[in-house]
């Protein structure tokens, strides 16, 4: 039988933005629902060291970093559920959103749902993420000092990272599976200038080397024109192969970008549906640090609680449950 609840704000993600958002509803005592996802804490939980996020002077493990999160919303309130999101309507008010467990009504809602980065499927590559493998050379690429990595990807943001990178390593490879790049003329020309760059076209990683206790210790090249396959010597792999938004379930109800990214209005993140709210990584294809996904659940939090004062839902809502409206 299925089970419906009812809850006046609902978050769907459970990184940093979605952390944030609830942190800020639940001292407004506006008590929010977070359905966590697949992957609690969201990506921060495949990293190891942080160490560019304000307050942690010496760093702080990525899942010890969401573990706070998520203990400082349950703090003031913030109910948290292992629960995976499998459609949405919010064509309708009350929204519907439907788990792999429940049914569950709401006034309001902040999609926090992230972004993925695109792997390469290789199990070496699963093994190996924190441990030399990254998708994010801003968070990650003060560890490579001096370290020769590679970078996978032609576009514009492999040309971003691995220019990023030589900052950091002391050489950097870009692999890419064609005869040419994908990236803009101005971004291949400075990955070109860069002395530190090279390039190995028309090929692909086999394998990637090494062990959690060791780290990235090198990786299986094949040519894709003649089949070869070498080893090389390498201590770091940053796939850049771009990332997917996690919007599926909005797809012909929330206005999306090209790339499937969520549009938000100018300076404000409000949907073009009355009471959905999107922040973080669904609605950012630039930026992608849990920093700036923690200021926009901040003010996601904020659009929320104005909206839900501005329809008088939070008192209508308060009513309706016999406890005191909300002045």
């Amino acid at each position: 039988m299925d089970i419906v609840r009812d809850h006046k704000i609902i978050v769907i993600g459970s990184g940093p933005a979605g952390c944030t958002a609830a942190l800020y509803l639940s001292r407004a005592n506006l008590i929010p629902l977070v359905l966590e996802g697949l992957q609690p804490g969201g990506q921060l939980t495949i990293t190891t060291d942080v160490e560019n996020y304000p307050g942690f002077p010496q760093g702080i493990l990525g899942p010890e970093l969401m573990e706070l999160m998520r203990k400082q919303a349950e703090r003031f309130g913030a109910v948290f559920q292992f629960e995976s999101v499998e459609s949405v309507n919010v064509r309708e008010h009350p929204f519907v959103i439907r788990t792999d467990r429940a049914t569950y009504h709401c006034d309001a809602l902040i999609i926090a749902s992230g972004a993925s980065a695109m792997q390469m499927g290789l199990p070496s590559e699963k093994e190996l993420q924190g441990f030399g493998v990254s998708y994010c050379a801003t968070c990650d690429g003060f560890f490579f000092k001096g370290k020769e990595i590679v970078v996978v990807g032609g576009g514009d943001s492999a040309m971003e990272e691995a220019t990023f990178l030589t900052k950091f390593a002391s050489k950097v490879t870009i692999v890419h599976r064609r005869e040419e790049l994908r990236a803009s003329k101005i971004m291949q020309d400075r990955a070109r200038a860069n002395s530190k760059i090279e390039f190995i076209f028309n090929s692909t990683i086999d394998e990637i080397m090494g062990a959690k206790e060791t780290g990235v210790t090198g990786i299986v090249l094949r040519n894709l024109v003649s089949g070869e396959r070498r080893p090389m010597a390498v201590q770091g792999v940053f796939v850049a192969i771009g990332h997917t938004p996690n919007t599926a379930p909005y797809v012909n109800q929330l206005e999306l970008d090209e790339k499937g990214y969520i549009i938000t209005r100018h300076n404000s993140t409000a949907t073009n549906i009355q009471g959905v709210f999107a922040c973080g990584d669904v609605v950012d294809h630039t930026y992608r640090q849990a920093i700036t996904a923690a200021g926009t659940g901040c003010m996601a939090a904020l659009d929320c609680e104005r909206w839900l004062t501005h329809e008088r839902i939070t008192e209508r809502w308060g009513l309706e449950k016999g406890e005191e409206a909300r002045v």
